[in-house]
């Protein structure tokens, strides 16, 4: 199911050079199909399991910041969207809205 979306997003996005997923992606398969289709490279980041608590991953923290920074418009705070197209549509006003605020504050 990745492989035909990470095909979508590399025609959409070009300069993409490699994707990166959690554990539940992993397997020599998945990565084969992901380059054979896109032609991106698949890299698994995983927890270690020797550690205990709470640990960073590489990476992680960039796409769970993005989340929590869409979270905060009161529409995208929950599902409410019947379509995913304006769900998407909501999700790019959103990003918007935050990028035209750090650009006003660059420039005062």
């Amino acid at each position: 199911m990745i492989a035909p979306m990470m095909k979508i997003v590399k025609r959409v996005c070009p300069s993409i050079e490699r994707v990166m997923a959690d554990g539940g992606y992993q397997g020599a398969a998945t990565a084969a199909a992901v380059f054979e289709d896109a032609g991106i490279p698949l890299e698994i980041v995983k927890r270690s399991d020797t550690v205990k608590g709470f640990v960073v991953l590489p990476k992680r923290w960039i796409v769970e910041r993005t989340f929590s920074w869409i979270g905060r418009c009161r529409r995208l705070a929950k599902d409410f969207e019947n379509r995913a197209r304006s769900a998407a549509g909501f999700v790019i006003l959103a990003m918007i809205r935050l990028m035209a605020r750090r650009i006003a504050r660059l420039r005062n």
